[in-house]
C-alpha cells in the first residue's frame, strides 16, 4: 500500500508483543479506532499469538517480530513488547520507514533512547510516537489548557499521587522509578513545558504490604528548569485500588484532576463516594482511545500527533537519574544531550 492509498483506505497494523497491553491495542484497533485495522501480531509466546489473532478476522501471526515490521501488507508498527526489545525494534521501523507507536519505554537506557533520536533525525521525518497515555486523558488535557490559559497565573508547584492496590513479587523499587514514576516525568514535561533537571528520591518506613526488599511508597521530587517543584507520593501496595491524582498549585488558585465526587475517602470497601478505579486500564481507556485514534489519523496524514521520540529519551534520562538518587539517597542531576533541530516535542 502505498503512503496515498493509506490515505484513502484503512491503515494496516502489525502489533508486536500481546501480552495485556498488546491484547487490548489490537481489540481497540479492530473495534474502536476508525481508518484502521491490526493485520498482524507478532510475540514469542506464539501460542498466545494464536488465540489473539484467531480473534480478529483477518490477522495473520508471523512469530519473528522484524519479519512482521518488514512485511509489504503492514503500513504502521504498534509496539508493545517488553521494553529491553525497543530499541532494535524501532529502529527497524525506522529503517523500513513505517510509522510506530511504541508503549514506554523507548528503550530502557538514555543512551539507545538518544541514538533513537538521532536515527530518526537523519531520516528526516517524524515516524515515532511514545505511548504516554495521560496525555490524551480529557482531566489532564483540560488540566494542560487551564494551565496555558493563564487563569491561574503561574503554575508553581505540582503535587501528585501514583497508587496501586498491588504490584507482582518481583517488582523493585528501581521498577518503582521505570515503570511507575515515569508517567509522572511526562506530565510533569507535558504540563509544565519545560526539562526535570534534578531528581531526588525519599524513602519513608515500609508499608508491612509491600514486598520484602521494596521501598514503598516513595517521595520523589523534581526539579524544573525555571526553579518550579514537583512532588510524586508513589504507594503501589495500597491494597485499596488504583488512583491516580494531580494537584497544579498557581499564582493565583489550584486546579485538581483524579478525585470522585461525594465523600473524600479511601479504605477497604475500595470506595471515594463511588467506586474508584480497579486499575490502570480502566482509569485510562478512554484515553487510550483517544491516543489511537489520533495516532491512526496523523499517520494518515504522515506526521504523529503526541509525545516524540525526543519525550521518550527525555523521560528515560529521567528516571536514570531517578534510580541514582534512589540507590545513592542524594539528589541527581538530569543529562540532557542538546535538542537537535528537528526533535520536536510531542503535543
Amino acid at each position: 500500500m502505498t503512503e496515498n492509498s493509506v490515505a484513502t483506505g484503512d491503515l494496516r497494523v502489525a502489533v508486536i508483543g500481546v501480552g495485556v497491553m498488546g491484547t487490548d491495542h489490537v481489540n481497540r484497533l479492530h473495534r474502536r479506532t476508525s481508518g484502521a485495522r491490526p493485520v498482524v501480531v507478532s510475540d514469542a509466546f506464539v501460542e498466545k499469538a494464536s488465540e489473539v489473532a484467531a480473534s480478529v478476522p483477518g490477522v495473520r501471526v508471523i512469530e519473528d517480530p522484524f519479519a512482521a515490521i518488514a512485511d509489504p501488507e503492514v503500513d504502521a508498527v504498534v509496539i508493545a513488547s517488553p521494553g529491553m526489545k525497543h530499541h532494535e525494534q524501532v529502529l527497524a521501523c525506522l529503517e523500513h520507514g513505517k510509522p510506530v507507536l511504541c508503549e514506554k519505554p523507548l528503550t530502557t537506557d538514555a543512551e539507545s533512547s538518544l541514538e533513537v533520536v538521532r536515527a530518526e533525525e537523519k531520516l528526516g521525518r517524524q515516524l515515532i510516537q511514545v505511548g504516554f497515555m495521560r496525555r490524551f486523558d480529557p482531566e489532564y488535557a483540560a488540566l494542560k489548557s487551564l494551565i496555558d490559559s493563564g487563569d491561574i497565573g503561574r503554575a508553581l508547584l505540582v503535587h501528585c499521587a501514583h497508587r496501586n492496590p498491588s504490584v507482582p513479587p518481583y517488582f523493585t523499587s528501581e521498577m518503582m522509578i521505570n515503570d511507575s514514576v515515569v508517567h509522572e516525568v511526562d506530565v510533569t514535561r507535558f504540563l509544565l513545558g519545560e526539562e526535570i533537571t534534578a531528581v531526588t528520591v525519599l524513602t519513608p518506613t515500609s508499608s508491612s504490604e509491600a514486598p520484602e526488599g521494596l521501598a514503598d511508597p516513595m517521595l520523589v521530587l523534581f526539579e524544573t528548569e525555571s526553579g518550579r517543584l514537583v512532588d510524586v507520593e508513589l504507594h503501589v501496595t495500597t491494597t485499596v485500588a488504583y488512583e491516580v491524582r494531580t494537584e497544579v498549585v498557581g499564582e493565583r488558585g489550584s486546579a485538581m484532576i483524579g478525585l470522585d465526587t461525594g465523600l473524600v475517602r479511601s479504605g477497604g470497601d475500595a470506595r471515594r463516594g463511588r467506586q474508584i478505579t480497579p486499575g490502570f486500564r480502566e482509569r485510562f481507556g478512554t484515553a487510550y482511545d483517544i491516543e489511537f485514534q489520533r495516532w491512526v489519523d496523523a499517520v494518515r496524514r504522515g506526521t504523529i500527533d503526541g509525545p516524540s521520540a525526543w519525550d521518550g529519551y527525555a523521560a528515560t534520562a529521567v528516571c536514570e537519574a531517578g534510580v541514582r538518587a534512589l540507590q545513592t539517597g542524594r539528589r541527581a542531576e538530569v543529562s540532557l544531550a542538546e535538542r537537535p533541530v528537528t526533535a520536536l516535542s510531542g503535543r
